[in-house]
Formats: C-alpha cells, structure tokens, sequence
C-alpha cells in the first residue's frame, strides 16, 4: 500500500471479491530535508484507507536494503557509463524480492500490487489493457515464480476507470490524493 490511487484500488477490488486483504507499507526510502521523499505522508494515506476498508496495515522499511541493492548499484553504473532503471532494479530486488518475502513471512499466499499489467496465471507477464499506463517493462526482471503468486487487481483497466471516487469515504476529496497522477 502506497497510499496511492492504485494500491488503494487494488485493495478495495480485492476485498469486494472476497479476499482476505491485508495492506502492506514499505519505506524505501528515509525521508530528505527537501522533503522529496515523504514517506510520513503517504503512510498516513495508506493508514487511513486501510481504516476504511477494514484491513490490518504492516509497516517495514527497506531503506538500507534499497540502497544497497538498488540505489549504490545505479551509482556505480552510471559513473561507468550506463544507466540502469531504478524502478526496474527496486522492483525486482525490492517490492517483488525482500517484500514479496515479506510478505510471505507473514503468512501470504498471494501478493498484490497496484502495477498496470497482467500475468496468465502460469508466470508469464501481460500488458496491461492500458497500454498508456502499462508498466510491464518495470516488471521485467521478476521472475516467473514470483508472477505466479502475484495479482494485479486493476490491470484489466483503462486509467479512467480507477476514479479517485473509487475509494469510499472523504479519501475522494484528500489533497493527496489529487496530486498522484492527476
């Protein structure tokens, strides 16, 4: 859970159709003094749907282990001439590694997420139905073991269709939650 549009609209599909929903945050990142980075908020955010879709909320940061494995790794890249994609990096070695095992450790059977795409079930990753908003090539290094074990609630969408009102209650109107992305 982001605290975002599309981790909340994720969680609220799943639980309309019967899962047992649990949100999970993760700080990857210790807040800077330019308050790029704000973590507090978004916890909050994600807190606050968590409360009103009647789900428990896990906290765990991963700031050490994102530096390590994915921010130092870019630096040393990029001083030698290449540019790796972090978002790549993080969600292989991050949201779909020491979270996914996370996750696992807590007892999930499945994990959720609120990426654009899509997976056939037996680990092959889909686009999205958005192919505007398909982030598939951000998933390209996790592997099949891991898909399989993974949805993607709002990957069978259009954008538009996951309205800010899709979230119940006074979260429609949050500041918030009208500057990702809209």
């Amino acid at each position: 859970m982001s605290g975002g549009v599309d981790s909340s609209v994720a969680a609220l599909r799943l639980t309309q159709a019967g899962y047992d929903v649990q949100g999970l945050f993760m700080t990857n990142w210790e807040d800077d003094e330019q308050a790029y980075c704000t973590s507090a908020q978004d916890y909050q955010d994600a807190r606050a749907v968590c409360d009103l879709l009647s789900i428990p909320l896990h906290r765990i940061n991963f700031a050490g282990d994102y530096r390590e494995r994915v921010f130092s790794y870019f630096l040393k890249e990029y001083a030698a001439g290449r540019t790796p994609n972090p978002d790549v990096l993080c969600n292989r070695e991050i949201k779909f590694g020491a979270c996914f095992d996370y996750a696992r450790r807590l007892g999930a059977d499945l994990v959720a997420t609120g990426h654009y795409a899509s997976t056939d079930g037996d680990g092959a990753l889909l686009r999205a139905v958005d192919e505007a908003k398909d982030q598939t090539y951000f998933l390209l290094g996790v592997g099949a073991a891991t898909l399989r074990q993974t949805l993607f609630p709002i990957g069978d969408l259009e954008k538009q269709e996951v309205p800010v009102p899709g979230i119940p209650g006074a979260l429609s109107a949050r500041p918030a939650w009208r500057h990702r992305g809209r």
